[in-house]
């Protein structure tokens, strides 16, 4: 198992250039190259040209931090047609950074929007048929994310839209902070709504899931709903935080062990990444704390 850092709080302070030798700095062995304005932004074109690659990996190699995965956020199940065309092709450039990069990696979020899932969903098979062609034959894992807001948010549907693409190159990534949008009725349900199905959602994707993403949050069902309050209510939001670990609510032994169990710290493909958003004052400390706070539950859990 890779353990990585996210530098997005250091992107304001740090050039792209700079942010590997940050990341070394706190102790981390890889990074993970989330959407960066002069890599791969959020929505739009990458921005980097082979020469900015290929200075970008010289820097991960002068730091000795290797790059764990690429995580562009592109509008791949867009039901506007154009927009998810042009996705496409975004992907596909987005595709040759990771294999110029000397990486095999990409996670991602399914996009698209929850009120229009049949659409969505009808989008994102479209978009498959074209790119599944090239990730496979440059041996690329492309491993994805039930994000809040995205046409599939419930753990277990994820798990069904991944399994019909049929096809080993792509997996699952599972969010600690996202857990509580991952399983809507969990509470009607009898379980527990500290992480709702967790255990479920990860034992169903076994060895599907391949990529986890560690930030702590409040579970916005306490309170009898009323932990956060919009107004008017009823708005159709999704709120989540991405805190250091014991900061929210994730029942964090349940999370760590259920990876235990199911055999995810000893797989040569699976990655760890700290991905703590909400205190970019402190990020030099808190990414050092998640550092070894992973650690120690890891070892904890690991061998099930």
């Amino acid at each position: 198992m890779k353990v990585a850092l996210d530098p997005t709080p250091f992107h304001h302070d740090y050039s792209l250039l700079e942010l590997p030798g940050v990341v070394a700095e706190l102790g981390y062995e890889y990074l993970q190259l989330t959407p960066h304005v002069d890599m791969i932004p959020f929505f739009n074109h990458p921005k980097a040209d082979d020469a900015l690659v290929a200075k970008f990996r010289r820097a991960c190699d002068d730091a000795g931090v290797g790059i764990a995965s690429v995580l562009p956020v592109l509008r791949w199940s867009g039901p506007d047609e154009d927009a998810r065309e042009a996705a496409v092709r975004y992907w596909k450039r987005a595709i040759q950074i990771t294999v110029d990069l000397g990486v095999n990696v990409m996670n991602t979020e399914f996009s698209g929007r929850p009120e229009k899932a049949e659409e969505s969903e009808r989008a994102f098979y479209r978009s498959m048929e074209e790119l599944l062609p090239i990730i496979e034959r440059e041996g690329i894992d492309v491993r994805i994310d039930p994000h809040p807001d995205d046409f599939v948010e419930d753990g277990l549907a994820a798990i069904r839209v991944i399994r019909g693409v049929n096809s080993r190159n792509i997996g699952m990534v599972f969010v600690g902070c996202h857990s509580f949008h991952m399983a809507p009725g969990a509470e009607r349900a009898g379980r527990s709504s500290a992480g709702g199905n967790m255990r479920e959602i990860m034992t169903a994707a076994g060895d599907m899931l391949r990529l986890v993403h560690v930030a702590d949050t409040m579970d916005h069902h306490a309170s009898h709903g009323l932990r956060y309050i919009t107004n008017p209510p009823g708005n159709a939001v999704r709120v989540h935080q991405h805190l250091k670990i014991g900061d929210g609510d994730v029942d964090w032994d349940e999370f760590f062990s259920t990876l235990g169990e199911i055999g995810f710290y000893d797989r040569d493909d699976s990655v760890m990444v700290s991905s703590v958003f909400a205190e970019n004052e402190n990020a030099h400390e808190v990414s050092r704390y998640q550092l070894a706070t992973m650690n120690e539950y890891v070892n904890k859990y690991r061998g099930g």
